[in-house]
C-alpha cells in the first residue's frame, strides 16, 4: 500500500464517521482514477464552440441565443446530437432541460451530473456556459476513447433557460413558482410557453425535481466571469461559492423648489443627499476588510427639470458576498451612513428589500478534489468566490457541489469581445474529467 493509499483510507475512515454524506478521498493520487493522466482535446472543443456560435451569431461575433428562441432550438438540437454521437442516452425533462445519460458499472449508485447552459443574454458571447457543457461533452469523449466506465451514472446537462433566472435548475430542486412561469422572457414569450417550445411540459413541471440524495454531485465548467485568473496567469480557479445577492430600493425625500430663488443655505435637496450616500456605500464597501461589493447601479432625480431643486430621488443599492452575515454587516454600516446624511441634510432616506439570494458555498471536499485533479495535471490553480450566479447554486440544494473556472481575456463576459482560449478551455475539462473520476471512485457506498 502507497502512502498516498494509506492516507486516503484514513480520510475516509473518519469521513465516514463524522459526515451524513458519503465521504471522498481527496488525495492527489486518487484524482487520475488509477488512469495515466488524460487530457482533454483543445481543438475539438474549439471546434464545437465555433459550430455551437453559428446558432444565434450576431453581427459583432457574439451570440444573441436567447432561451426558447429558434436560435436556442437549434442550438439545443445540435448539443443533443453530440451527445447522441458520444452514446448518450438524451432526454428532455418536463422544464426541458436536456440530460444525456451514460451508465454506469454499478447498480443503485446515484448519478453524478455535469454541465452548463448554452442559452445566451441579448448581445452575449461564445463562451459563457458553452464552455461548461462543451467540456462536458469532451469528458464522455474522454471516457469513451480510453474504454473508462464509472462506477456511477454520468448525467450531462443543457440547463434551460439560465439567463431568464435559473429556470432549469431551479426546477430541478422542485422551486419554481406559477408567478415565475408567467413571466415574459427575454424571447417575448412567457417562460411557461418557452419550456414547452423546446420540449418540456410546464404543467408536469414538478416531475423534474431531484431530491436531496437523488444525486451524487454536481460539478460545473465555467469561464470566470471576471478577470483574475487572467490578470494572474493563473489555470483554474477552485470556486468557493457563489456570492449571495441583496438588492434595495432606495428613496430619498427632500423639498422640491425653486432653483433661482432658494439660497443654497436653505435646500433640502434630494439629489444631494442620494449623491453622498452613493460615495458613503462605496467607502463602506472599501473600508471592510474582504471581497464585499456594494453598487449604485441606477439613480434617478425628480421632478427632472434643471431649474427645480430635486425633492425626490430613487436609487438602487447591490450587496454582495459569500458570507450572509457579512452582507447584512455591510447593510448595516450603509444604514447608519444615511441616517447620519439624512440628519445633515434634512431629508428622508429609506430603504427598501427587492430581492436576495442567500449565498452557496460549494462543498468544501469537492473543492478539495479539483485542487487536487489541478495539482495532479501540474496546473496552477486558485480558490476564489464567483461573483455571478451559475445553476451550481440551486443544485447546492440537494447535492454536494464542485465548480471550476478557467480564464477569460481581460474579464469580459455578456459580451461579443468574451474569449476564452482552446488550450485553457481544455484545461478546465481536463480537471473537470479527473474531478469526476475521482468522486466516482471515492465516494463511500
Amino acid at each position: 500500500m502507497s502512502p498516498n493509499s494509506e492516507g486516503c483510507n484514513v480520510v475516509n475512515t473518519i469521513y465516514r464517521h463524522l459526515l451524513p454524506v458519503a465521504a471522498i478521498c481527496f488525495c492527489p493520487a486518487a484524482a487520475a482514477f488509477g488512469q495515466e493522466r488524460i487530457h482533454a482535446n483543445p481543438e475539438r472543443m474549439e471546434e464545437r464552440i465555433l459550430a455551437l456560435s453559428q446558432f444565434g451569431a450576431n453581427p459583432e461575433g457574439g451570440v444573441s441565443r436567447v432561451a426558447f428562441s429558434d436560435a436556442d432550438l437549434d442550438g439545443r438540437k445540435y448539443i443533443s446530437g453530440l451527445m447522441r454521437d458520444a452514446g448518450l442516452d438524451v432526454r428532455v425533462d418536463t422544464a426541458g432541460n436536456i440530460i444525456g445519460r451514460r451508465a454506469g458499472r454499478e447498480r443503485g449508485l446515484p448519478p453524478i451530473l455535469f454541465g452548463s447552459h448554452i442559452d445566451s443574454v441579448p448581445g452575449g458571447g461564445n463562451y459563457d456556459g458553452d464552455v461548461g457543457v462543451i467540456g462536458a461533452i469532451e469528458v464522455i469523449e474522454l471516457l469513451n476513447e480510453n474504454s473508462i466506465d464509472t462506477r456511477h451514472p454520468l448525467e450531462v446537462v443543457s440547463f434551460t433557460d439560465e439567463e431568464g433566472g435559473l429556470t432549469g435548475s431551479t426546477a430541478m430542486i422542485g422551486k419554481v413558482t406559477e408567478q415565475e412561469l408567467q413571466l415574459v422572457s427575454h424571447s417575448g414569450m412567457t417562460t411557461r410557453d418557452g419550456i414547452r417550445r423546446v420540449g418540456g411540459d410546464p404543467d408536469r413541471i414538478e416531475l423534474s425535481a431531484r431530491k436531496p440524495g437523488d444525486l451524487a454531485a454536481y460539478l460545473e465548467l465555467h469561464i470566470e466571469q471576471g478577470g483574475i485568473l487572467y490578470a494572474e496567469d493563473i489555470d483554474i480557479g477552485v470556486v468557493e461559492g457563489i456570492v449571495g445577492i441583496r438588492w434595495w430600493e432606495i428613496t430619498v425625500d427632500g423639498m422640491a423648489n425653486h432653483a433661482g430663488t432658494t439660497p443654497m443655505g436653505h435646500r433640502s435637496d434630494a439629489l444631494v443627499a442620494a449623491a453622498e450616500l452613493t460615495l458613503a456605500i462605496n467607502r463602506v464597501a472599501n473600508d471592510l476588510e474582504g471581497r464585499q461589493v456594494a453598487t449604485v447601479g441606477r439613480i434617478q432625480a425628480f421632478p427632472g427639470a434643471p431649474n427645480v431643486i430635486p425633492g425626490r430621488v430613487t436609487m438602487s443599492l447591490e450587496i454582495r458576498d459569500l458570507d450572509a452575515a457579512k452582507m447584512q454587516k455591510v447593510f448595516d454600516l450603509i444604514q447608519a451612513e444615511a441616517d447620519r446624511i439624512a440628519q445633515a441634510r434634512e431629508t428622508a432616506i429609506r430603504f427598501e428589500q427587492s430581492y436576495a439570494v442567500l449565498p452557496a458555498p460549494t462543498n468544501e471536499r469537492m473543492r478539495d478534489i479539483i485542487a487536487a485533479a489541478a495539482d495532479e495535471l501540474g496546473l496552477s490553480y486558485r480558490r476564489m468566490p464567483s461573483g455571478a450566479g451559475h445553476d451550481a447554486q440551486d443544485i447546492a440544494l440537494i447535492a454536494p457541489v464542485g465548480m471550476i473556472f478557467v480564464p477569460s481575456v481581460d474579464g469580459i463576459s455578456h459580451s461579443p469581445r468574451e474569449f476564452t482560449s482552446a488550450q485553457d478551455m481544455a484545461n478546465g475539462a481536463s480537471v473537470l474529467l479527473h474531478s469526476i473520476l475521482a468522486v466516482d471512485n471515492q465516494f463511500a457506498d
